[in-house]
């Protein structure tokens, strides 16, 4: 290897390192965007979930719902179908691929709009002859760093009587299915961003923090209407009605 190259491996590594976590995260999510809605459309009992979330976001036609970190599009069919033609469908996601992915699944329902933003600081303002009715998010919660301060941000912007739903995977808590964390643990290291994958502490460990935090939030914040559990323990669903 010449110099030359030498220099120049030296400064793509460098150029790596120095990327920001959030886009190193849109870079991955948009790499393996196909494989990511592979997944979402076709995991057992995925379909069920989602119809679950929609159902508990009690949505009325011409109303608007807003999906936090919609990724490929797969909730936005359902939220489209209960809000009908006359209402409205947000999908925010900061991942470009997963974006493309999202359009194209959504193309006959032209009242869904999609948006790149930061579901932390999105890009949807509450006005009050128009506000958001519902927040819709779908195994997210597990990515911020403070997912008490984004719920409660989330229940601000749908204000009182607006509804929030979260949908989340964690460990399973149900006896009999416990022998399947290890590999539930080996999937939250492998489907992680590069970064958290290497850290030190364990990605599960750190995941369950976030969504306990996440689930209190909305506690704290709503009155909780609808709460279940799926796919062997190892889906949630949480919804509320903010107070």
């Amino acid at each position: 290897m010449t110099a030359e190259q030498s220099g120049s491996r030296s400064r793509g590594r460098s150029r790596s390192r120095s990327r920001s976590p959030s886009a190193v995260a849109q870079s991955f999510y948009t790499r393996w965007a196909t494989l990511y809605d592979a997944l979402a459309r076709r995991a057992p009992g995925v379909g069920s979930v989602r119809t679950e979330a929609a159902d508990a976001l009690a949505l009325d036609p011409g109303e608007t719902a807003v999906e936090m970190g919609c990724g490929t599009g797969a909730n936005l069919p359902y939220l489209a179908e209960r809000v009908g033609p006359e209402g409205s469908v947000v999908g925010v996601d900061f991942s470009p691929g997963v974006l493309d992915v999202a359009r194209e699944r959504t193309r006959e329902f032209p009242q869904v709009h999609l948006v790149r933003g930061d579901a932390t600081r999105p890009p949807v303002a509450r006005d009050l002859d128009a506000s958001p009715a519902a927040v819709l998010a779908t195994f997210v919660s597990g990515m911020f760093d403070d997912p008490a301060a984004v719920i409660s941000s989330w229940a601000d912007l749908v204000g009182p009587d607006g509804r929030l739903c979260l949908v989340d995977l964690a460990e399973t808590t149900d006896s009999r299915w416990r022998p399947l964390n290890p590999a539930f643990r080996a999937l939250v290291r492998v489907t992680a961003p590069p970064g958290s994958r290497t850290m030190r502490a364990s990605p599960t460990k750190l995941l369950n923090r976030r969504l306990v935090a996440a689930h209190r939030a909305l506690e704290s914040r709503c009155r909780v209407t609808h709460e279940t559990t799926h796919a062997l323990g190892f889906a949630r669903v949480r919804a509320g009605v903010v107070a």
